[in-house]
Formats: structure tokens, C-alpha cells, sequence
């Protein structure tokens, strides 16, 4: 049987071996190569962000070079006005948001609406006004 494994696998049985969880070869040095890939690594990953964070410095001086040419503001900049705008502006707006109205206050706007008919009915032709009351 061992004899038809080797034939057909083409002498590959030592890595076969390994991956059946054979006998592996240990490297004395192993630990030590590792330990210098994961510095490699870590060095050439920190050198890779600061290449990008270098590129991105100089986009932004770029793009603050245009924005101060043409007069425009950054996102940030435009939401942060927005908003002081809307707050200046809110205070006794007519566009202001609605807030909650506190109980018992809906009341008034009924008193408010027969108040005004009353006034309308004042002005209005006698006949009229016996009409409206009935």
C-alpha cells in the first residue's frame, strides 16, 4: 500500500506526511524567524500609514488651497453655520420649529375662534347679525 502511495503521488509523501500530521521538522531558529516576520510586519505596515498620512496632508493643503480660491467652506464649516443660523433665526421666527404644546393650552384656541366670529358678527348689517346668532 505504501508502495502505491509513493507511485502515485510522485515522491510528495514527506509534505503529505506533514499535513497528515506526521512528524514535522522542527527549526531551531523558528521562533526567532517569526518573531523577526512579525517586526517586519509591523514596520512596513507603520511605514504604509505614514506614506498615506503624508499623501492626505498634502490633499487637504491642496484642497484648502482651492476652497480659499473659490470662496467655498468645508462641510463641517457649512453644517456648523447652519445650524448657529437656524438657532439665531428660530427665536420669534415664523419658520421656527413647533414645540410641544403644554396641556391645557389647546383650550384657548377655541376661545380665540368664537372670540373672532363675535367680532366679525359686530361689524356685519343688522339683519345679518340676527342670521348669524340664531
Amino acid at each position: 500500500m505504501d508502495f502505491v502511495m509513493k507511485q502515485a503521488l510522485g515522491g510528495a509523501t514527506k509534505d503529505m506526511g506533514k499535513m497528515l500530521g506526521g512528524d514535522e521538522e522542527k527549526d531551531p531558529d523558528a521562533a526567532k524567524k517569526e518573531e523577526e516576520r512579525q517586526e517586519a510586519l509591523r514596520q512596513e505596515e507603520e511605514e504604509r500609514k505614514a506614506k498615506y498620512a503624508k499623501m492626505e496632508a498634502e490633499r487637504e493643503v491642496m484642497r484648502q488651497g482651492i476652497r480659499d480660491k473659490y470662496g467655498i467652506k468645508k462641510k463641517e464649516e457649512k453644517e456648523a453655520e447652519a445650524q448657529a443660523a437656524l438657532e439665531a433665526n428660530a427665536e420669534g421666527s415664523l419658520t421656527r420649529p413647533k414645540k410641544a404644546i403644554p396641556p391645557g393650552c389647546g383650550d384657548e384656541e377655541e376661545e380665540e375662534e368664537e372670540s373672532i366670529l363675535d367680532t366679525v358678527i359686530k361689524y356685519l348689517p343688522g339683519p345679518l347679525q340676527d342670521m348669524f346668532k340664531k
